[in-house]
């Protein structure tokens, strides 16, 4: 779910030929799907608009919430609709922000009539986010993410103590940084330390405008996992439609033990919990499936906080006043670290970071895509018992 843009005002208008190209039309948004940089999977679509007039301007009577609101819901009902169930990138004028009013209830229960849950969206705030004074800006990100929307930042120009103690969901590195990063030592330096500040905050970077497939592989050095760009798609992709496929990893970056299935064919899905779920709540779920071997838990972001062992679990609730000691309290005190990998990591790779933890080889992985999130759970006998065949 990183950097659904609104396109420059005409002031700042990019110049022909650059990598952010205006749409061919202007009756309605255009798409961009978001793409790994590593797999070259689809990950979230992003709705590029222009913001209204008016919309930009508020007046502080609490209107230009409201308006806002509408057209976010349009834009979904109108444009994408309800049908694609990848996660949604919708373009928020900053502004609004100050105007007065419940923004954030007021998006959510647009956007729920148009058929989208706050969980699916990314809110990204449009790059004049930099001119608004700081309260209002870490207010506005939290109260939308406390009903449940991601936030992102729509330029790479905010302050990073901003950056760190807003801890946006995304944050767009703009297209003037991303061309030519292959043969610019001085934007690669730039690209990497936002990248390396951003995954130390739990921030996600977005490279916008990626034209070129050069561009990418520096990107990928660069620490930067998401794009967006000419390169993927013509202007006129829709949703469901193929892109571009990314280049393959130079030969000298693979060690040839690292053939063979990835990860992700070994995958089944989670069974997850929030992080505030109670012991009750884990121990009525391993009683009610004797093949579960592990519960995860997750942050509002869908990210993985603790994982809970079936066996230790239960040796734990049902001792000598385990249930007393345990059913009413949280699940995460019972928790253990989370052991993730990547969706592209390979499953012999996988089956190394297994065996890094020697009190810990047989417990589940947990599969986590570009921004974190919890994909599935991969059974660590399920690797050795394929791989030892082969």
């Amino acid at each position: 779910m990183v950097g659904v843009s609104t396109l420059h005002p005409p002031h700042h208008r990019p110049a022909p030929g650059s990598a952010e190209v205006e749409p061919r039309t202007t009756r309605g948004p255009s798409f961009r799907p978001v793409v790994d940089l590593d797999s070259g999977a689809v990950v979230a679509v992003e709705v590029v608009t222009r913001v209204p007039e008016g919309l930009g301007r508020p007046d502080g009577s609490g209107r230009g919430a409201v308006l806002t609101a509408e057209w976010l819901a349009s834009l979904v009902r109108n444009g994408i609709g309800s049908e694609y169930l990848l996660p949604l990138i919708l373009p928020l004028p900053s502004a609004v922000l100050v105007d007065g009013g419940n923004l954030p209830a007021l998006v959510e229960s647009a956007l729920r009539r148009a058929g989208r849950r706050p969980r699916d969206v990314t809110l990204m705030l449009t790059p004049d986010l930099v001119d608004l004074p700081r309260t209002a800006v870490l207010a506005g990100v939290a109260g939308l993410r406390a009903l449940g929307f991601r936030c992102g930042f729509g330029t790479a120009m905010a302050r990073p103590d901003l950056v760190v103690e807003a801890t946006p969901f995304l944050a767009r590195l703009d297209p003037a940084l991303v061309s030519g990063i292959d043969g610019d030592q001085r934007h690669g330096g730039i690209v990497e330390g936002l990248a390396r500040i951003g995954r130390s905050s739990g921030v996600y970077a977005l490279a916008a405008g990626v034209s070129r497939s050069e561009e990418i592989v520096r990107l990928r050095q660069c620490g930067v996992r998401l794009g967006s760009g000419a390169f993927f798609a013509e202007p006129d992709w829709r949703p469901g439609e193929k892109v571009t496929p990314v280049p393959e990893p130079a030969a000298t970056a693979l060690d040839d033990t690292d053939a063979g299935p990835r990860v992700t064919e070994f995958m089944v899905p989670p069974l997850d919990f929030d992080s505030e779920s109670t012991g009750e709540h884990v121990l009525e779920a391993f009683t009610a499936d004797t093949a579960l071997n592990s519960v995860v838990l997750i942050d509002h972001r869908d990210r993985p906080t603790g994982v809970i062992d079936r066996t230790r679990f239960l040796l734990s609730v049902t001792g000598r006043y385990g249930h007393a000691l345990h059913a009413k309290r949280p699940a995460l005190r019972l928790a253990e670290s989370p052991r993730t990998v990547p969706a592209w990591l390979s499953a012999i790779s996988a089956l190394r970071v297994a065996g890094q933890d020697r009190e810990r080889v047989y417990d589940d992985l947990i599969v986590t895509n570009p921004y974190g999130q919890c994909m599935g759970v991969v059974h660590v006998s399920d690797l050795i018992q394929s791989l030892s065949r082969h």
